[in-house]
């Protein structure tokens, strides 16, 4: 990769429609700009991944800053994929996240290999609740 890759953690309101595109490109289209506002604004950590000054790629997570956190979405434009971005965004969260006695995270369908390289295992108690019913049937047991 030879374009200038850098790292921001704040949010601007034109990055909306960046992140709004980004999240399209692989197949989460119910992201629009007012959801994914408040996701990011609520979330405690977040990395944006840039390349020649335009985002890429993402991560966030919520946590209470010590006991537990939970990383929701880690997320490349699917035009920058397999190119370490997803690798960048996750490694700088989980240092984000080094003090966190516990960090959890969901992976999308095919993803388990990608998460496992950084250490993640599957939980032995793990449980969740889906209120979409698709969902539920592609993460429940």
């Amino acid at each position: 990769m030879d374009d200038l890759i850098t790292i921001k953690y704040g949010l601007d309101q034109q990055d909306l429609a960046i992140l709004k595109d980004i999240y399209q490109s692989v197949g989460w289209m119910k992201h629009d700009e007012s959801i994914i506002e408040k996701v990011f604004n609520s979330s405690t950590h977040k990395v944006f991944v840039m390349e020649d000054l335009k985002i890429i790629g993402f991560a966030r997570a919520l946590s209470d800053g010590v006991f537990n956190a939970a990383i929701y979405d880690v997320v490349v434009h699917k035009d920058f994929q397999n190119k370490g971005i997803a690798r960048i965004a996750l490694e700088d969260l989980l240092n984000q996240l080094k003090h966190v006695s516990c960090i959890q995270l969901i992976a999308t369908t095919g993803n388990d290999t990608f998460y496992e390289k950084f250490g993640f295992k599957r939980l032995k108690t793990g449980m969740a609740i889906y209120q979409n019913e698709d969902l539920a049937n592609e993460y429940l047991e």
